[in-house]
């Protein structure tokens, strides 16, 4: 009996052609395996194996189409520069991010927020009230509490909305609400020892040290664009001290200098809401913030280690990434 060699060409030649027709009948006709192993007449260990040979020899290539609106590599490349868990990455069409933010937020943090026994909520962040009348309600979540991380700022309508934007949250959680009703920020220490006397004011402090996902409030550490000279709030010529002594960045009324370190200060005994310190025990912590403004604040707060979910702008992040003029990639400081 004789035999006949088929010459190497034509070999190759034959495997790519039965692996062209078999990644065609499976990607392009939606052929499944086991139906092209019975059409073909091959064992369908060898129609698997075809199938992955056919993407190493590049017959076969994933390409993924990314969406117009979406920024998954800018994303990619916050996350790694900063060592932060989770970047969201929004389009804002115009000059006030607040609304955009806090709707974009409201979508893409529902599922997150649903296991999370107690969240602290920085109820006077604007992009934050905007991300809690705009969370789908009700979920079926774990959440027992909702509690603010800082007393009452600004005017008495202020005061509403923050307390309003609370309530919101609460209820699309089915939570309760955990008010901090006193002044954010007092004028002398005595008043904050008066304040904290209150049992209401103990209740929320004491829960603030068992929050699961703290929603924080970053930004300058200049005098916030909705207060206005007698607000409560720290005076101009307090924050110009702090802002000489290094201060560039500010996480719920806290001071954080460049490298993202805790910068201790006079008005720290000023202040009634969460500390660094819980800020940091908190097991999820998420800023929603983006803006000219925001930019060198976020960027001490990656770089203490402060914040592990970012969600912000495309601009923003792009100075992150370090694309912008002035914005360095700088390595992630672990917090003292």
């Amino acid at each position: 009996m004789s035999s006949r060699t088929v010459p190497r060409g034509v070999a190759d030649a034959d495997r790519l052609r039965l692996m062209a027709v078999v990644s065609r009948l499976y990607h392009m006709h939606r052929v499944s395996q086991r139906q092209i192993s019975e059409r073909l007449g091959l064992s369908p260990a060898r129609v698997s194996r075809l199938l992955r040979q056919a993407e190493a020899e590049g017959i076969v290539s994933t390409v993924v189409a990314v969406p117009e609106g979406l920024h998954p590599d800018l994303e990619d490349t916050v996350e790694r520069s900063w060592a932060v868990k989770e970047v969201h990455v929004v389009d804002v069409p115009g000059p006030d991010l607040a609304p955009d933010l806090g709707r974009a937020a409201a979508r893409l943090l529902a599922d997150a927020m649903t296991s999370h026994v107690v969240v602290g909520f920085t109820s006077w962040s604007r992009t934050l009230q905007h991300l809690a009348f705009a969370f789908p309600a009700p979920l079926r979540t774990a959440t027992r509490q909702v509690v603010e991380m800082l007393g009452d700022l600004g005017s008495p309508l202020q005061q509403h909305s923050a307390a309003r934007a609370t309530q919101a949250m609460a209820s699309a959680l089915g939570a309760d609400p955990v008010f901090l009703r006193t002044p954010g920020v007092v004028t002398t220490p005595a008043l904050r020892d008066a304040a904290l006397a209150d049992p209401y004011v103990q209740r929320a402090l004491r829960l603030l040290d068992a929050v699961d996902i703290a929603l924080v409030g970053v930004g300058p550490p200049a005098v916030h664009s909705q207060l206005q000279a007698g607000d409560g709030y720290f005076s101009p010529e307090q924050l110009a001290e702090v802002q000489a002594a290094g201060a560039v960045s500010q996480l719920n009324q806290r001071f954080l200098d460049r490298a993202g370190r805790r910068l201790e200060t006079p008005l720290d005994e000023l202040v009634v809401g969460s500390t660094l310190e819980q800020v940091a025990a908190a097991g999820r912590r998420v800023v929603v913030a983006g803006g000219p403004d925001k930019q060198e604040p976020l960027a001490a707060a990656l770089r203490g280690g402060w914040v592990d979910t970012l969600v912000t702008d495309v601009t923003t992040a792009r100075f992150l990434a370090g694309e912008l003029p002035d914005g360095g990639l700088v390595s992630q400081v672990t917090t003292a």
